[in-house]
């Protein structure tokens, strides 16, 4: 069910987004600097909430109400769509869109990882972003098919992105169950150490840091796992080389010189390799090393800048640029959120969101800095220098999350930890 919400939410954004770059340096008229820190800015937004929204969930172990905010205010910017006409409204509307991203995405894959066989959890996560990503490539599709038959028609593609997400709202709050992913975890721990039913036992001496048997509280001490510390200071290095998407579809469609309408054909190209690839990068990931395979899939995303920043124009080179940013994508997404909740399972949501959040800075700072050197230097030695920090930076993060790769343990635990029936 949150793969369908999913769906219909990424149909919803994906269609918006594939078209805003040429919408904004086009019709809005901004440059690319300009683009650039618009995008900075929406970026900063929902790094805003992340760990925010992931303390709310884990604070309350109700993740899904968390959740069901965020995807309702995305849905709200839609409406906004349709009336903005100046930069300055439609930055606001879509910085207000990201918030909805940043607020339901640790509370999202914190229930995914609840419901989730730890020795498989990487794959679950790749089920998830397979669904994900099937809206996400259908979106783009929506919305360039729309712009073919009326050319500039950008409102007739808000009306239908918003008709999706409030879709996607729906599924949410009347199909998803309530899942409680701290009760869950601490009933895992307390049958590993005691060997007991359900936590509500009568005279439990179970020790679990930071919990009192029978209620699950909530505690900050999770920052200070040496683990989770080095992988949110690898994701905030590694942030810092992924230029967005956009960027990079500005550079093809700059060095190509193709139609306006099949620019949102970019970004279903990226979406399908995405989410072709999703469950195998997961299934590898299991195997291989979580950390591992998200470390190396950077390689892969300087592999695609490197091909994007070539003299090489055409076809070939376009393909090659989609198929490396989809697999770069498979490899990363997910099993971020993976490796982060499995490191705090008493504290997924505020885990992830804190990964997110170190992640989306360095992406803000990433946008700002990729529009500057645009300017300086040019589109093509920018995307080369950028995939040139990035095969330096790669090795270094290896070494750090080398030893937090150990394979996943545990069990899932029953419907009734998760839920809270039965007690």
């Amino acid at each position: 069910m949150l793969g369908t919400v999913s769906l219909l939410t990424d149909l919803s954004s994906e269609s918006v987004s594939s078209v805003l770059p040429l919408y904004l340096t086009t019709t809005i008229g901004l440059s690319v600097l300009g683009y650039g820190l618009l995008d900075a800015a929406v970026q900063g937004s929902q790094a805003l909430v992340f760990v925010l929204a992931g303390w709310l969930a884990d604070r309350g172990d109700h993740p899904r109400r968390v959740a069901l905010s965020g995807y309702a205010l995305s849905a709200l910017t839609r409406t906004g769509l349709l009336v903005a006409g100046g930069a300055g409204a439609l930055t606001a509307l879509l910085a207000l869109d990201r918030l909805g991203k940043g607020i339901r995405t640790a509370p999202r894959d914190a229930m995914i990882g609840a419901v989730s066989e730890p020795r498989t959890l990487a794959r679950s996560f790749g089920v998830h972003r397979a669904l994900d990503t099937a809206g996400a490539a259908l979106g783009p599709l929506l919305a360039g098919a729309v712009l073919w038959v009326s050319p500039g028609g950008f409102s007739s593609v808000f009306v239908v992105s918003l008709a999706c997400a409030v879709l996607g709202v729906a599924v949410l709050g009347l199909l998803v169950p309530d899942v409680r992913p701290r009760r869950a975890a601490w009933v895992e721990r307390h049958r590993q150490r005691h060997g007991r039913g359900l936590p509500s036992c009568v005279g439990c001496t179970c020790d679990v840091p930071g919990l009192v048997p029978g209620v699950p509280s909530f505690s900050w001490a999770f920052l200070r796992l040496p683990g989770l510390r080095r992988l949110l200071a690898v994701a905030f290095i590694l942030a810092l080389l992924s230029v967005g998407d956009g960027f990079v579809y500005l550079v093809l469609q700059s060095r190509d010189g193709f139609a306006a309408a099949w620019f949102p054909l970019l970004y279903v190209g990226t979406n399908a390799v995405y989410m072709v690839l999703a469950v195998p990068a997961g299934r590898l990931a299991d195997r291989a090393g979580r950390a591992r395979v998200y470390v190396l899939g950077h390689l892969v995303l300087a592999s695609a800048f490197a091909v994007a920043g070539s003299p090489f124009a055409g076809p070939t080179a376009t393909v090659a640029s989609l198929v490396l940013l989809g697999a770069f994508y498979a490899a990363t997404d997910g099993v971020l959120s993976a490796v982060a909740g499995r490191m705090a399972p008493e504290a997924a949501a505020s885990a992830i969101g804190a990964a997110r959040t170190v992640v989306a800075v360095g992406r803000m700072v990433a946008a700002g800095g990729f529009g500057l050197l645009w300017v300086t230097v040019g589109r093509a030695p920018a995307m080369l220098v950028v995939a040139g920090l990035l095969v330096v930076a790669v090795p270094v993060a290896a070494v750090l999350l080398g030893r937090d790769d150990a394979p996943g343990r545990g069990h899932r635990t029953t419907v009734r930890a998760l839920t809270g029936h039965g007690d």
